[in-house]
């Protein structure tokens, strides 16, 4: 299902905090900040020709996120930057002066950081990049997970010294739960997403998404013509469109937002022109993505910089889950986890559509970016779905 983006405030410029957020200048101290992270290499930028011929376009690239900072996931970026920011500026008041990045691992700065809890909700690969950011500056941390969240995903975040709290109810319930939880313990909420009153951290997880943009242009011969991002609140594909409309301006590619069908909290706000919660059925396999409400702040980018919108069905992300898994030609194998690769899924079914190609300008001379947003995050899952051990794959 494709839904051209008719919102009255398409194609206007950004709203200045957004346009600030997602800046370029922004995401440059964002590659700044990574440079002190020991692991931080930029992820691979994979070509897949063989695909691109069979759908009659000029070229695929996949920005593979799946190798991302050991956490397997785009969200590696988002959660732990802004933990590495709020301990900053902590330590900044604390300490009466201004605190660098350089100095996180200082004896004075740790010991602020020792002094604060975050928190989040997660559906795994946010709360892992949260516990993460905390371990590494010395912070606690306190991550809530919703009822649908496998014992793998729980005991990968735990790992990084986490205090885990199981919620009843969805991803969105976990949310409510840890924005009171934290409200009455004095923790700071780490989300990525966003409410009334609350929007200044999520929009630091989003900036820490920029990079992953930044790099994709700087690789590529040429921009982009086309990208399809995924959704679940929205952050990603908010911060790719602003990230895109600042660095291209007019030039920007044609952008388009991928839902899964099961779960299409952005679809269909961008149906009824502002947010809205979607009705909780059944649940998707595209577990990172079952989200029922989308994040303001990424709506607020998203009704002015996205083109399009569409969902694509589970047996579509499988689907891809394989044909990544198993290439033709020599496109190279990709492991992508359940929502890895649905903005893929989502360029395929546009392919196949005639009306929605045109509308699109997909054609020929078209060249395609999309994000694998992880990597096999649960092993055990991307076993049965694919029929591969995740190591093997990889």
């Amino acid at each position: 299902m494709f839904l051209p983006n008719h919102h009255p405030d398409r194609r206007k410029p950004l709203d200045p905090i957004d346009a600030e957020t997602l800046s370029i200048a922004a995401a440059a101290e964002v590659e700044r900040h990574l440079s002190y992270r020991e692991n931080h290499v930029e992820t691979p930028l994979h070509a897949l020709p063989a695909m691109a011929a069979e759908l009659g376009v000029r070229a695929i690239h996949v920005k593979d996120e799946g190798h991302r900072l050991g956490l397997g996931s785009f969200k590696a970026l988002g959660g732990a930057y802004a933990v590495f920011r709020l301990v900053q500026e902590e330590a900044s008041r604390k300490l009466g002066r201004p605190v660098d990045i350089a100095e996180l691992n200082s004896p004075e700065v740790r010991a602020v950081a020792a002094g604060m809890t975050v928190a989040c909700a997660t559906d795994g690969n946010h709360g892992r990049s949260v516990a993460q950011g905390a371990q590494l500056t010395g912070a606690r941390a306190a991550i809530f997970v919703h009822a649908r969240v496998s014992d793998e995903r729980v005991a990968a975040i735990a790992r990084f010294g986490a205090t885990m709290i199981r919620v009843e109810g969805t991803y969105d319930d976990s949310v409510t739960e840890a924005a009171r939880v934290a409200e009455k313990e004095g923790w700071t909420v780490v989300s990525d997403t966003s409410w009334p009153g609350y929007e200044r951290i999520p929009g630091l997880v989003m900036q820490g998404y920029t990079v992953i943009i930044r790099e994709a242009l700087r690789e590529l011969a040429e921009p982009p013509t086309h990208v399809f991002v995924q959704a679940g609140v929205g952050g990603i594909a908010a911060a790719a469109a602003g990230y895109l409309a600042n660095a291209l301006g007019d030039k920007r590619p044609v952008f388009v937002v991928v839902d899964p069908a099961r779960a299409a909290c952005i679809f269909e706000t961008a149906k009824a022109g502002h947010p809205v919660k979607v009705v909780h059925g059944e649940p998707t396999v595209m577990a990172m993505l079952e989200c029922y409400e989308p994040s303001p702040i990424a709506w607020r980018v998203l009704s002015r910089v996205a083109d399009g919108f569409m969902t694509v069905e589970d047996e579509e992300a499988i689907a891809v889950m394989n044909r990544l898994a198993r290439p033709a030609g020599k496109d190279p194998a990709i492991v992508s986890g359940e929502s890895g690769g649905v903005g893929l899924a989502g360029v395929i079914r546009v392919a196949a559509d005639p009306t929605v190609r045109k509308q699109l300008g997909l054609d020929a001379t078209s060249r395609v970016l999309v994000i694998n947003t992880e990597g096999a995050t649960d092993p055990e899952r991307y076993a049965e779905l694919t029929g591969l051990p995740a190591r093997a794959a990889q």
